[in-house]
């Protein structure tokens, strides 16, 4: 049986996320050490300890989620048949098929939560989830909505019927009221500190540039499948553009997901807080099986 693992992102977050594991798990404690040394910060006692408010800060939660799930799956000790991973999870992923050193990422990624958290503070904007209308009726009504000075995009194609959009937040309110005129179930805001995965993220994508330009990348030892496009590649340059496009561009979950299904692949695993993806999974796919380790 063909296996894919997953890795979550941003909002998979909780205090207290990889206590277990550290204390019973010696490997676990050992890269989780070794992480607050490379970070120099404590970055194990914001996970264990919080304050939430510190946790949900985007530059603290990028690497926790990160150093969470690539030590769970570096201790099942597996072997995939391919990767992918949930915007901020690309970059576990990454490390899961051995495309980018552990230390490598871990510094992107703080770097990445860090601009992506200026981003937002200097173009304001947030993401509304919306459930429960084509993908089409969405592009076409982000569209109709946006204008030179207010934009408002697709920002994450969850799974069928689930998209979150990201933009300017006047965009977003006039989205909002298009969609639920359009019969849409569910369209509300999200808490977040910033227009992810949107033109909006432009300060980050200029500030992460010449780290990603030189991040080493190596030969995966499986296709990993990018965000950007959704399809499988082992090729470090293009991984190393997929990445950096991704901060302005849609998340191709579902379309990932689909492609993974469609190239063989009958086992799911989540790696990580939390059991978004797997249930992301249930929602895209069927008669395929389901797995998850936090």
């Amino acid at each position: 049986m063909a296996k894919a693992y997953l890795f979550p992102g941003q909002g998979s977050q909780f205090v207290g996320m990889g206590k277990d594991a550290y204390d019973n798990t010696p490997a676990v404690k050992g890269l989780f050490n070794a992480a607050d040394e490379i970070l120099g910060i404590s970055l194990t006692t914001i996970m264990f300890d919080g304050p939430e408010d510190k946790l949900r800060q985007t530059e603290y939660t990028q690497p926790a989620i990160f150093l969470h799930s690539v030590a769970i799956f570096q201790s099942l000790g597996v072997v995939p048949d391919s990767v992918a991973g949930h915007s901020l999870g690309e970059f576990s992923a990454l490390v899961a098929c051995g495309a980018v050193s552990f230390e490598d990422a871990l510094l992107i990624v703080r770097k990445r939560g860090e601009l992506m958290q200026r981003a937002g503070a200097i173009h304001p904007g947030t993401m509304a989830a919306v459930i429960g209308v084509e993908d089409a009726v969405v592009e076409q009504i982000c569209a109709d909505v946006s204008n030179e000075s207010e934009i408002v995009v697709p920002a994450n194609y969850n799974c069928p019927g689930q998209l979150v959009i990201s933009g300017h937040e006047t965009a977003i309110d006039r989205a909002l009221v298009e969609l639920k005129s359009a019969g849409c179930k569910i369209a509300k805001k999200l808490p977040v500190s910033g227009a992810f995965h949107s033109p909006l993220m432009k300060p980050a994508y200029d500030g992460l540039q010449a780290s990603l330009l030189k991040l080493r990348v190596n030969e995966p030892t499986c296709p990993i499948y990018s965000n950007y496009t959704a399809q499988p590649t082992s090729d470090p340059s293009i991984i190393q553009e997929n990445l950096l496009q991704q901060l302005m561009s849609p998340v191709k979950w579902t379309q990932t997901l689909q492609n993974m299904h469609a190239n063989g692949m009958e086992s799911y695993t989540e790696v990580g807080p939390g059991k978004v993806l797997q249930g992301l999974v249930k929602r895209t796919l069927s008669r395929v099986e389901i797995n998850g380790y936090e």
